[in-house]
């Protein structure tokens, strides 16, 4: 995966870049079928696999492969792949389900853009309830929130996307900072202290587009125990917990403990990292390949994970941030071969094993957080650190995030007033009751 460039990477994922696009309306014919026929119960057998990021292209390929090579396999498979930005996928598999042909057997749905399939029932017109097929494992599975629609899965998660503290162990060292600082409150003033002494930061926040600003606000907002909304649908930003940490956010930036940057992806984040103003950040477990070894492959063995400090007030140990649900559209001759080659991908130790190994994608199975060959991976990068050490207790108290139709419209409205707040402009109280105001209106309208 290390030929996508970043830039690429986040905008293919959702964590950088503009809202989301107006669905067509499917109507009563519009279903999962294209071009008919009867099921595909054995034999040769092709999904068209539409994905954004070819990480998954290898993982599914090589999964498929050692399905059709298995002694007892029922299906001899051939991935035909459309590879192109998540959004525009779902656009077209929208398209063509209300056409009634030329949607794909699977499809990756990136967690910003899962709200699309959420209106007007278009989720559960196109895609697979997967509720029957994650029984087995159901009580063993992570991140199944994200993609549920009335109660239904309708997606399986990638990577639970754990966030955690990347710093780099040198400059720790060098500046005296304990490498266990318990709580945030203690290491922004830690932070402020070396920042007013080195100019150095300990953290990022984004003042660019809208999604980047209120990604860095809710990983810790999430962490902290708040969220956008709550498993009803009912909005819950109003909270004392995110006014706590947007004006965390705030005092950061003043006191220079946080780095205030348009993208906390792009070039000026990159030029932070290279001459060292930026020696430590909260990241997803993703921020390790796509994010330091893609642009400062010289700083190996310098950086190490620990889990995140924990709010004062209360919280989770971990957060989370990004993610990617694949789901099978229903009622196509090869779906129950597409649902066949997802459960074997996703829901067993082999292949869950195989994700890891070929993309980098965390389990999404809480007992393979005990499997000794997991627990046992080291990174290089890392300078060798066993990285479960670090991710078995995240995944052990990781907050759960619930999905909206119209998250977009939220994120919209809260963006302008974080930034205001951000820039000092604002209390953020008043930035919270404002974007709860203009999310209401647009709702309404």
């Amino acid at each position: 995966m290390s030929d996508v460039t970043r830039r690429t990477f986040l905008r293919r994922t959702g964590l950088i870049g503009g809202g989301l696009l107006a669905a067509p309306v499917l109507g009563a014919c519009g279903g999962g079928s294209s071009g008919g026929g009867p099921a595909v119960k054995s034999g040769a057998v092709t999904i068209n696999f539409w994905t954004h990021d070819p990480g998954y292209v290898k993982t599914f390929t090589e999964s498929a492969k050692r399905l059709t090579d298995a002694p007892n396999g029922a299906f001899d498979y051939t991935l035909k792949v459309t590879q192109a930005d998540s959004e525009a996928l779902v656009t077209r598999m929208i398209s063509q389900g209300a056409a009634g042909t030329g949607t794909p057997e699977m499809i990756g749905i990136v967690i910003s853009v899962f709200p699309r399939v959420m209106t007007a029932g278009i989720g559960k017109q196109l895609l697979l309830d997967l509720d029957g097929v994650v029984a087995p494992v159901k009580d063993d599975l992570l991140r199944t929130a994200p993609y549920t629609i009335d109660g239904k899965l309708y997606a399986l998660e990638s990577d639970t996307c754990l966030s955690v503290l990347y710093y780099r162990e040198d400059e720790f060292k060098k500046n005296g900072i304990p490498e266990d600082v318990a709580t945030w409150e203690e290491l922004a003033e830690i932070g402020a202290r070396l920042h007013k002494k080195t100019g150095q930061s300990l953290g990022t926040v984004a003042t660019g587009d809208n999604t980047s600003i209120t990604n860095a606000f809710l990983q810790l907002l999430l962490q902290r125990g708040g969220g956008y909304f709550d498993q009803g649908g009912n909005l819950v930003l109003d909270s004392p917990e995110a006014v706590e940490v947007l004006d965390f956010m705030a005092k950061g930036v003043a006191s220079g403990f946080l780095l205030a940057l348009p993208d906390p992806y792009g070039a000026p984040n990159t030029a932070a990292l290279k001459n060292g103003k930026l020696i430590s950040t909260v990241m997803p477990n993703w921020y390790n390949v796509y994010g330091l070894q893609a642009n400062v492959p010289e700083q190996k063995g310098r950086w190490r994970i620990r889990n995140l400090p924990r709010f004062a007030g209360g919280g989770h140990l971990a957060s989370a941030l990004g993610g990617t649900g694949f789901a099978v559209l229903k009622d196509k001759p090869a779906t129950a071969a597409a649902t066949e080659l997802l459960k074997q991908t996703y829901l067993t130790r082999e292949g869950q094993l195989l994700r890891f190994q070929q993309g980098g994608f965390l389990p999404t199975l809480k007992s393979l957080y005990q499997d000794k060959e997991f627990l046992g991976t080291e990174d290089a990068y890392l300078g060798g650190q066993r990285l479960f050490d670090v991710y078995t207790p995240a995944s052990q108290d990781s907050p759960t995030f619930y999905q909206h139709p119209q998250l977009n419209v939220l994120i919209e409205a809260l963006g302008g007033p974080m930034l205001e707040t951000l820039q000092g402009k604002k209390k953020a109280a008043d930035a919270i009751k404002e974007a709860v105001a203009a999310f209401n209106s647009k709702k309404a309208n």
